[in-house]
């Protein structure tokens, strides 16, 4: 029979190891996109679990993301108090489920005149140059264990705004994932506006 202190003391020491595991977690978080689709490519063909890890298991099951690092300080706020709109550069939003990010080509239709002399539009027209498009991180994205498929053009027609699930973007420069999409945010979302719940509306 464990006294009053000793059991104190295995519930410290159980809570220390769950911190220092959390933020080995947390740390981990910061790793590139790029490094995932490098291990990706090391998984074998043959034997392919849910996780490449029970690390990542673990990291999926708490929501922890890699955090995007974009190749250029691209500034939301500025661009939509110029009179911009987010369909502007994400074309395909209202028809298509994906949204689109655009391209290089796309951004330089303005660039070319506008800010040209700034660092990251000089950043901006050197991928034009070697004809590389540029390499923006996903911000969203759902966890390819959850089976979602979502698709932004009924939203759009729903008169979904895009703040709803991205965030007031007048007050973002770079990207963040400000609203998480977990399942309970858009079954809620869906009961408010009287959407299907049905498994199959997301999940198929």
């Amino acid at each position: 029979m464990l006294s009053g202190s000793q059991s104190r003391w295995i519930v410290i020491f159980v809570a220390a190891c769950a911190l220092v595991f959390l933020i080995y977690v947390g740390r981990a978080d910061t790793r590139s996109p790029r490094a995932d689709e490098d291990t990706r490519a090391r998984v074998s063909p043959v034997f392919t679990p849910a996780h490449r890890s029970v690390l990542d298991a673990v990291r999926d099951f708490f929501n922890r993301r890699p955090v995007p690092v974009q190749p250029l300080a691209f500034t939301h706020k500025v661009h939509l108090a110029n009179g911009m709109h987010c369909t502007d550069c994400h074309t395909a939003v209202e028809a298509a489920p994906v949204a689109g990010i655009p391209g290089v080509e796309l951004c330089m239709t303005c660039h070319q005149m506008i800010a040209a002399d700034k660092p990251e539009i000089k950043k901006l027209a050197a991928y034009q140059k070697r004809g590389e498009d540029i390499p923006w991180q996903r911000v969203y994205a759902f966890s390819p264990t959850v089976h979602v498929k979502f698709n932004h053009a009924p939203h759009i027609r729903a008169g979904v705004e895009c703040k709803t699930c991205h965030g007031d973007m007048t007050q973002q420069t770079v990207a963040v994932r400000a609203v998480d999409l977990n399942m309970g945010y858009c079954v809620n979302c869906h009961r408010q506006k009287q959407a299907s719940t049905d498994c199959i509306t997301c999940h198929y």
